[in-house]
């Protein structure tokens, strides 16, 4: 394979999937905008004193275009979406380690005898060379019996390489290498960072739904005041317009998080394809990666992951690990075929499919 044309591409991808990204938080932006004028003119009748349903308000809410509340949307829903993404990144700051210590991950000791381990030890080293970056720390999944990896951490300097007991027992060095390097290029290419960034960008948009729910749930707490038939009018028309403010809150901010999600997981499958250029890149041998993209295709426990506390960093893994279902738009990771036939183009599905190469059995246990 071209892999320097296999990542210009998958670069290009990604740049127009931010663009879109960006393009859907303003749309989000937009049609707030514009439901929030659609229920002031509905619900906020014109009148001389300035005020409606015991709120101020201005002849120019009224009219279609009112960039005073356009900025003032604007303003609130990057507030909402800023602070709501900081806090989750604060949640998620945390070191490439703790994010293994997470999901059961066992730090393999530099002086272990095992020779599995020993020889993955020996693969991170090497790759670490060719990549040009430090040698991270390295865990083990022991509890994962499928094949699966994953790097995390937020620089080179504090990143982790785990790999599952799977990956260790089917594998042979060369598919190791290139699954390790798979995972080198995530640290060399900022994916790491990356990801934190849109998950918590993400986790901000879903903020305003719930903002919206909230509302929706403390109206039975709200009381109205009224004395006479003109405050009850203003007090029916406030409850009004909270209602539907809060319902305009949660479908925004349901559908801007189903739609990052989307986004999201196509940037995600954009990255692996650059990542596994980058292997290539990094062991000048396809037939690595390839083989162990081929030996999940054949294994009866694929890539599957048992942990549920993994599903937090799915995009994070080597292959995918659970299934999101919604027919694959949420899958963060391409189909297998596609990733192999990137790789080796005269790889055909069926053969896989049909009769794949099978893995080795997994150890029998010890008595």
């Amino acid at each position: 394979m071209d892999f320097f044309e296999a990542q210009a591409r998958a670069r290009r991808r990604t740049a127009r999937l931010v663009v879109l990204f960006i393009c859907a938080l303003t749309g989000l932006v937009a049609v707030g905008y514009f439901s929030t004028i659609a229920v002031l003119r509905e619900f906020v009748p014109q009148g001389g004193d300035g005020y409606t349903a015991g709120i101020e308000t201005d002849t120019t809410v009224r009219s279609w275009w009112d960039p005073q509340l356009l900025a003032g949307i604007a303003a609130g829903t990057c507030a909402v979406v800023g602070l709501a993404s900081l806090f989750k990144w604060t949640q998620l700051r945390s070191g490439g380690r703790a994010v293994a210590d997470m999901v059961g991950g066992r730090a393999i000791d530099p002086h272990t005898t095992d020779l599995k381990e020993r020889q993955l030890l020996n693969v991170v080293e090497e790759m670490a060379l060719a990549s040009g970056v430090p040698v991270p720390g390295v865990y083990v999944l022991d509890k994962e019996p499928a094949i699966n990896a994953f790097a995390a951490g937020h620089t080179p300097e504090d990143a982790v390489v785990a790999v599952t007991r799977g990956t260790l027992d089917q594998l042979s060095r060369d598919e190791l290498q290139g699954v390790v390097a798979h995972e080198f290029s995530h640290i060399l290419n900022g994916d790491m960072r990356f990801n934190l960034r849109l998950t918590t960008v993400i986790f901000g948009i879903l903020v305003i739904g719930l903002i919206g729910r909230m509302v929706l749930l403390n109206m039975r707490y709200m009381r109205v005041r009224s004395s006479g038939g003109g405050k009850n009018n203003n007090g029916a028309g406030l409850i009004a317009v909270i209602v539907v403010t809060g319902l305009l809150l949660t479908v925004l901010g349901y559908i801007g998080y189903f739609f990052g999600r989307l986004i999201q997981a196509a940037i995600s499958r954009q990255r692996e394809f650059l990542a596994d250029a980058s292997a290539v890149q990094f062991t000048r041998n396809p037939q690595g990666i390839a083989g162990a993209l081929k030996k999940i295709g054949g294994f009866a426990e694929g890539s599957r992951l048992q942990s549920g506390r993994s599903e937090q960093i799915e995009h994070f893994f080597f292959a995918q690990g659970f299934r999101s279902g919604l027919a694959g738009l949420w899958d963060t990771h391409p189909p297998l075929a596609e990733r192999i036939q990137a790789i080796d183009t005269r790889f055909r599905p069926e053969k896989t499919e049909a009769g794949a190469t099978p893995a080795a059995p997994p150890p029998m246990p010890e008595k």
